[in-house]
C-alpha cells in the first residue's frame, strides 16, 4: 500500500468518526445516512454473504457425513469381499448412501455381479466394472463440488462490488461539496462514510468465502484420491476373483 493510499484511508476513518459522533455509530444511523445506491450495494453484498454461508453449512454437513459413513463402510465392505460375499457388500454400501466411497463401490460391484452371470466375452466384466467405477466417481465428484464454485465467484467479486459502493460514496462526497459550495467536513463526511462501509462489507464477505473455498477444494481433492484408490483396489479384487474362477 502506498503512502498516499494509507493517508486517504486514515483521513476517511477520521471523517467517519466525525460523522459517527454527530449521527450515531450504529447500524440504523449508518443505514439512514446512506444513499440508495450504497444501500443497494450493501443489500447485494448481504445476499452474497447469506448465499456463501448457506453453501458452507450444506457442504460441511455433506463432507462430515461422507467422512463418518466412509469410516464405517470401508472395513465392513472389505470384510465382506474378503469372504467373497458380493451381495452382502452391496447391501453394506446401500446402508451408507452418504459415503462417497460407498456410492462408487456400489456401481462397480453391481456391474461386476451383472456381467459375471451373463457376460460371454472373457474379461468383459472387469472392463465394464472399471467404466462403471469411473462414471460413478465423476458423478460423486460433481455432487461433492456442488455450490463450492460459487464461493470462488463470491470471493473474487465481492471486493469489486464493495469498490463500486466506494465509488458511489466518493461521488456523493463531491456532490456534497458542490451543493454546499464548501470543502468542510460536513460536506464530505456522509459520502466518505458510505465508501468505507461498503468497502468493509465487501471485504467481510469476500475473505471468508475465499478461505472456505480453498478448504473445501482440498477436502474434495482428498475425497477424489480416496475414490480412486478404492476403485483401483476393487478392480484388483475383481481380477483376482476372475482368475480364481478360471482355475
Amino acid at each position: 500500500m502506498t503512502m498516499l493510499g494509507a493517508n486517504l484511508i486514515m483521513a476517511g476513518l477520521w471523517l467517519f468518526q466525525e460523522e459517527a459522533a454527530t449521527t450515531g455509530f450504529d447500524v440504523v444511523s449508518m443505514w439512514r445516512s446512506m444513499g440508495w445506491g450504497a444501500r443497494g450495494v450493501v443489500i447485494l453484498l448481504l445476499f452474497m454473504s447469506a448465499w456463501s454461508i448457506g453453501v458452507m453449512i450444506d457442504r460441511w454437513i455433506a463432507f462430515q457425513a461422507a467422512r463418518k459413513q466412509s469410516r464405517i463402510f470401508a472395513p465392513a465392505v472389505a470384510g465382506a469381499l474378503k469372504d467373497g460375499k458380493i451381495e452382502e457388500a452391496i447391501q453394506i454400501a446401500e446402508q451408507n448412501k452418504r459415503s462417497h466411497l460407498a456410492k462408487v463401490v456400489t456401481s462397480g460391484l453391481q456391474e461386476f455381479q451383472a456381467h459375471q452371470v451373463s457376460a460371454e466375452i472373457p474379461g468383459e466384466e472387469i472392463e465394464a466394472s472399471k467404466r462403471a467405477l469411473e462414471r460413478a466417481a465423476a458423478i460423486v465428484h460433481a455432487e461433492l463440488k456442488r455450490g463450492v464454485s460459487s464461493l470462488a465467484t463470491i470471493g473474487s467479486t465481492a471486493p469489486f462490488v464493495g469498490l463500486f459502493g466506494t465509488v458511489l460514496g466518493i461521488i456523493a462526497a463531491f456532490t456534497g461539496i458542490a451543493a454546499q459550495k464548501t470543502t468542510g467536513l460536513g460536506a464530505v463526511a456522509g459520502g466518505i462514510s458510505e465508501a468505507l462501509v461498503t468497502t468493509a462489507v465487501g471485504l467481510f464477505v469476500a475473505v471468508p468465502a475465499v478461505w472456505v473455498y480453498n478448504y473445501f477444494t482440498s477436502k474434495i481433492e482428498a475425497f477424489d484420491v480416496e475414490m480412486e484408490n478404492s476403485s483401483s483396489e476393487l478392480i484388483d479384487y475383481f481380477i483376482k476373483r476372475s482368475a480364481r474362477g478360471k482355475k
